[in-house]
């Protein structure tokens, strides 16, 4: 037994728009499809939820048990990028501080929501278990290490940890060069 969707069903579940070579698992779980964008050579594992409007670019992976909450502002997850198992990514947050209430079950007239898009740029990797928090824009190239707090913007090329993240150091940038050549052979044997 297949545990990804084929194609055709894929395309029956009413993607904005769908790539090539993807692959979702059967028990992922997709809210509001039509707000979902998915390039090519995605792979999205078990128990993950997809919720709101999402744009995933090419050549992406989400591991088991991560979260994409996007609601009506959106997550935008570009190219190369690695969201490892566990992960959450929230567009959209209750309020906090007690001056209004929370959840789902509420009307929206006893609550705050906050609704900041995120952006996670090319070649991100986010480490099991990290929390990114609504309008945080993550630089290209930048790592977090596994049980990171994402609650300000990164810089590009660097290697953060912790709760809330610091740099630790910079990382290699080599793998643009890894990307041309992976880029070429892909195209050759197309």
């Amino acid at each position: 037994m297949n545990s990804f969707y084929s194609t055709d069903t894929l395309r029956q579940i009413g993607f904005k728009e769908i790539g090539n070579k993807v692959l979702i698992s059967i028990k992922a779980s997709i809210y509001g499809a039509e707000n979902i964008t998915i390039g090519n050579n995605v792979r999205i594992d078990d128990f993950c939820i997809l919720s709101g409007k999402i744009k995933i670019g090419n050549n992406i992976h989400i591991a088991a048990f991560s979260a994409l909450y996007g609601g009506s502002v959106g997550i935008t997850v570009d190219d190369f990028s690695n969201i490892s198992s566990r992960v959450c990514i929230y567009a959209i947050s209750d309020d906090y501080s007690g001056e209004t209430m929370t959840n789902p079950t509420i009307p929206d007239k006893y609550k705050n929501v906050l609704k900041e898009p995120v952006h996670i740029n090319r070649h991100v990797i986010l480490g099991s278990g990290c929390t990114v928090l609504p309008g945080i824009i993550l630089a290209e190239g930048s790592s977090f290490g596994a049980m990171t707090l994402i609650n300000k913007n990164s810089e590009p090329w660097s290697i953060n940890v912790g709760i809330p993240f610091r740099k630790i150091k910079e990382r290699s940038n080599h793998l643009l060069e890894l990307e041309k050549m992976f880029l070429l052979e892909q195209n050759e044997n197309e």
